[in-house]
């Protein structure tokens, strides 16, 4: 079969390390070729490549690589490829590379060398090039070309199961390996770990308040919604916990009597349902009134000027400008104590400090005493809106010196880095207090209640300050998991 001609989209501007900017491009692509002998254990092989180009500036690029195992399942996956036009990879993450001219030949990490039939992997790069970059066409998974087709017949299973196959590689497995690991990872939508088999939220029902957990499917898999729908047909649920995947106990809980203490009160469930690959789950679904809240500082929150990451996965089409949408670090003392106190995602339509370009929501830093598009009080010109029905938004925080705040559509493409740069005035030293909120302000809801809207899919808090490749390498994950 020949090849397929690349599709290229286009993506928004990003901002790599600290070079040029430059435009984006996704190119999708079906591809062929042969590259040594089929593995023998492989009663069916196929394949189908995803190559995109997430940024260029002069002399080089970066790029991802997502490879589908169309055949059957693989517990070490081997990734071939050859460049057209010299390109040469200097830095490679989620696997391990060897180049030789120009045949490429990428290799799994330890943790995400199994790949189910459906599944995915791959990895993510950075390159040079010369004055052109073509797409490679001639993949290959374990020496079998990657045509989009299978050869050879399924090998037989005992049952079908009818859960999709989690990611190689989710979020906080990302993190971990980039040396930045998740000290909070919240989602009721799926596992963000590839082993995690907890249970992600808990529901209460309004005819006898009784309570349900709600698990995964599967081990690293998406959320088990049916176990919702049974427990709560013919009446209403609300969801009261948020549980902590990373193993510290951060679970949070609603900010109202019976939940954290304070004046709110539990967000409904079921009012957003979803798809995550090919499975229902429920979106957290915030409106004024509904928050959540841990005081996380004894267990392994980021405080004072300890560098921390967060990301989540929101939505640009429920959203407001009340205060305040935020998921991160928070005061203990649920009051707005001090510049620095906070060191939060806002995301939404407030424009705090006047001057703002559009009409949003844009991805935001909550330091407390406001929310900052930038490194001042000034509106800053690189800040866009972010509109798509799934939105990636990240902030991260070294806690002395240097901040960012990043976005995507969380269903393609890469990062737009918004800001990278020095922290405010004032805001150095953070002086972060270690509590995680959820959809209020810091000031909130002890004796008030919170005012805004948001929905929130998934996210988590990390110790350290994550790379550019990290950011990168989970935002792929992100979009691997097949919102919609």
């Amino acid at each position: 079969m020949a090849p397929s001609r690349p599709v290229v989209r286009s993506s928004g501007q990003h901002r790599w390390w600290a070079a040029l900017v430059a435009a984006t491009a996704a190119i999708a692509l079906t591809v062929s070729g042969v590259a040594g002998p089929r593995l023998a254990a492989a009663a069916a092989a196929g394949c189908r490549v995803d190559y995109a180009v997430s940024s260029e500036w002069p002399g080089g690029f970066g790029a991802t690589v997502t490879v589908t195992n169309l055949g059957d399942p693989t517990t070490n996956w081997r990734l071939t490829w050859s460049f057209g036009a010299g390109q040469t990879i200097t830095q490679l993450w989620n696997g391990s590379y060897t180049q030789s001219g120009a045949q490429v030949v990428t290799t799994n990490a330890a943790w995400n060398g199994s790949v189910p039939t459906g599944g995915t992997a791959g990895v993510g790069f950075n390159g040079t090039r010369n004055a052109t970059n073509p797409a490679p066409t001639d993949f290959a998974l374990n020496g079998t070309a990657c045509t989009g087709g299978v050869t050879g017949s399924p090998t037989p299973s005992p049952s079908q199961s009818s859960s999709p196959a989690p990611p190689s590689s989710l979020p906080c497995d990302i993190y971990a390996a980039g040396g930045t690991s998740c000290i909070a990872a919240h989602s009721t939508v799926r596992a963000l770990y590839a082993a995690y088999t907890g249970d992600l939220y808990q529901v209460r029902r309004s005819s006898d308040n009784t309570t349900k957990n709600i698990g995964v499917l599967s081990k690293g898999g998406p959320a088990n919604a049916a176990t919702q729908d049974a427990f709560c047909a013919g009446t209403s649920c609300v969801i009261t916990v948020l549980y902590d995947q990373s193993g510290h106990g951060n679970n949070l809980a609603y900010q109202g009597p019976g939940g954290a203490g304070g004046q709110d009160t539990p967000a409904a469930a079921g009012r957003e349902s979803l798809t995550i690959g090919a499975s229902k789950a429920y979106s957290l679904y915030i409106n004024a009134g509904n928050s959540y809240w841990r005081n996380g500082s004894a267990t392994g929150v980021p405080t004072g000027s300890a560098p921390e990451g967060i990301y989540m996965v929101t939505s640009g089409t429920h959203v407001n400008s009340g205060c305040c949408f935020d998921y991160g670090n928070s005061e203990t003392s649920r009051k707005a104590d001090a510049a620095g106190a906070m060191d939060a995602i806002y995301f939404g339509t407030s424009c705090w400090f006047g001057g703002c370009s559009g009409s949003g929501p844009w991805v935001q830093a909550d330091l407390e005493w406001g929310l900052f598009p930038g490194g001042s009080t000034a509106w800053n010109p690189n800040q866009r809106a972010f509109t798509s029905k799934y939105v990636t938004a990240m902030v991260k925080n070294n806690g002395t010196s240097r901040f960012a705040i990043k976005g995507s559509n969380a269903q393609a493409g890469s990062l737009t880095t918004l800001y990278d740069g020095a922290l405010p005035n004032g805001y150095n030293p953070m002086k972060k207090q270690g509590a995680i909120v959820l959809g209020s302000g810091g000031d909130c809801c002890a004796t008030n209640t919170n005012q805004s809207a948001g929905t929130f899919y998934e996210g988590a808090i990390v110790a350290g300050y994550p790379s550019d490749a990290t950011d990168n390498a989970v935002q792929a994950a992100v979009v691997a998991a097949g919102y919609r």
